[in-house]
């Protein structure tokens, strides 16, 4: 076929416009068995209560984790007046941020605290007694743990902010004033203009996984929802259903309130919620990478952000 000058001018200026277009950009590979290894030593230290020895070694660990790999680490102490206890609460957030190339900034956020009772355990005995939080809290951790590693591999695009709150899982059930604790102190402390986007990650190791659009994340997040969804569709992980299921109160929702774009990626179809089976053996490696995997590809290739 041949074309005359001017049809091969033009042909030749798609061709250089198709070229200029952001090309993807390959992220460093996310290792699900590493992050599963994180979620494993999280719950050896057994639960990780706010307040309790095994909350602040497992905050050390994550602590020492972030700063070997380069990441700039602080924390936020605060203090909740407790209600049941009658008593003053200490938490601890932790923050690790990566540097990056821009000015721009992303937050990533956790919950590490497990819940400190088993309201839907299995035996009645056990409904007082904190659980091991496998997938409730350290699996979310894990995942950002990971991605701590692929920002030391090769620098992220912009600073990326990993956010790993504590008082999250406090409240009783319906009492909604006593959950988000640790979201809603960082909120509190002024996000509004300081992050492009968050997306907060939590029930996500389950082995038999199933995440759907998240319903307020859906409402006050869509083209961030949109996004996630359809990244996760080219990447071909079919883990990820593209339909509204649930509405969660989740950390999210302080970030959205503070003025930050946010979504969550929660698996709310985990059986073992809020019991004593919450275990490291209900998780999986391969769960963790499926929702890293999206991350990664999300956080690499700023041409996928929703507009401003």
């Amino acid at each position: 076929m041949t074309f005359s000058p001017l049809a091969a001018t033009i042909v030749c200026g798609v061709l250089i416009c198709l070229s200029c277009s952001s090309p993807r950009i390959q992220p460093p590979e996310f290792d699900g068995d590493r992050a599963y290894d994180y979620l494993v030593k999280q719950v050896e230290f057994g639960p990780r209560v706010p307040s309790t020895e095994a909350s602040a070694q497992c905050r050390r660990y994550m602590c020492e984790h972030f700063s070997q790999l380069g990441l700039e680490v602080d924390s936020q102490v605060f203090n909740h007046d407790d209600s049941y206890s009658r008593s003053t609460i200490v938490m601890v957030n932790v923050v690790a941020s990566a540097w990056g190339e821009s000015d721009a900034a992303l937050v990533l956020m956790a919950h590490y605290d497990c819940r400190p009772r088993a309201e839907y355990a299995s035996i009645p005995e056990l409904m007082e007694k904190p659980i091991d939080g496998a997938n409730d809290g350290a699996s979310g951790v894990a995942v950002l743990m990971e991605m701590a590693n692929l920002f030391a591999a090769r620098k992220p695009p912009c600073r990326v902010d990993l956010v790993l709150v504590d008082g999250e899982d406090w409240g009783v059930t319906g009492d909604r004033e006593n959950y988000m604790l640790g979201s809603r102190e960082f909120a509190r402390r002024g996000i509004r203009d300081r992050y492009r986007f968050g997306i907060v990650v939590d029930l996500v190791g389950d082995s038999d996984q199933q995440i759907y659009r998240e319903a307020f994340s859906e409402r006050y997040a869509k083209p961030l929802n949109d996004v996630i969804f359809e990244t996760a569709a080219r990447l071909g992980i079919n883990t990820f259903y593209d339909s509204v299921k649930h509405p969660v109160l989740d950390d999210h929702i302080s970030l959205n309130i503070g003025g930050v774009l946010a979504a969550d990626i929660i698996d709310f179809d985990y059986a073992y919620w809020h019991t004593e089976l919450d275990t490291p053996d209900k998780c999986s490696g391969e769960s963790l990478a499926n929702v890293g995997r999206v991350l990664a590809e999300i956080v690499y290739n700023p041409h996928l952000w929703p507009e401003k």
